[in-house]
């Protein structure tokens, strides 16, 4: 049987420096940095790798998924280090969504469009 260990994926970066400041603010932790990439963790189970690469359509185009326990507390370290005003980021604040999820939209420095949410409970149907 096929066993799995992790699944990463290269998320670009238009402004290589910038975005890295923009992850460590937002409470990842750099791991190595190379002049092409940089490996960021968050906790035992979350990792992605920063690359210092940038086309706009598939920056624009790409979307990450961040499944948290406490999506207000997320929030909250949003606006707490004012990652909009230092960052120019776009911002949309938490809400609950159909699919049984609560989640706000945070766009990084280079237009990668995150989604960072907590399950919550379905209405019944």
């Amino acid at each position: 049987m096929l066993q799995s260990v992790e699944l990463k994926t290269f998320v670009p970066a238009r402004d290589f420096a910038l975005s890295q400041a923009f992850y460590q603010a937002l409470g990842f932790k750099p791991g190595w940095v190379s002049d092409d990439m940089a490996y960021f963790s968050h906790g035992e189970h979350c990792a992605f790798l920063l690359q210092n690469f940038y086309v706009k359509e598939q920056a624009e185009n790409f979307v990450m998924h961040l499944l948290v326990e406490n999506v207000e507390a997320w929030w909250q370290k949003v606006l707490d280090e004012q990652l909009s005003e230092r960052f120019g980021v776009r911002l949309v604040p938490p809400q609950d969504q159909p699919w049984g999820m609560r989640d706000f939209v945070i766009i990084d420095p280079s237009g990668v469009l995150w989604r960072i949410a907590q399950n919550t409970e379905r209405p019944a149907e």
